[in-house]
């Protein structure tokens, strides 16, 4: 896939876990266990704009776009 999910090193980098960012977005831990690890091919805007909102940063810093 040419979409690339960085929403594990975001979450690195502001120092939050995934179960503490999952009750404040308010999804399953297994939801977001599978946003961060790219085991999704589709992600609601309202779940996109929760997770940045929470880390204070833009879409483009969670997804990135890599030519096959």
């Amino acid at each position: 896939m040419a979409i690339i999910l960085r929403l594990d090193r975001m979450m690195a980098d502001r120092k939050v876990s995934l179960g503490d960012l999952a009750q404040r977005v308010g999804i399953t831990n297994a939801n977001l266990s599978n946003i961060k690890t790219g085991k999704i091919s589709a992600i609601r805007f309202s779940t996109l704009n929760a997770i940045c909102k929470e880390l204070n940063c833009q879409p483009g810093d969670i997804l990135e776009y890599e030519e096959d």
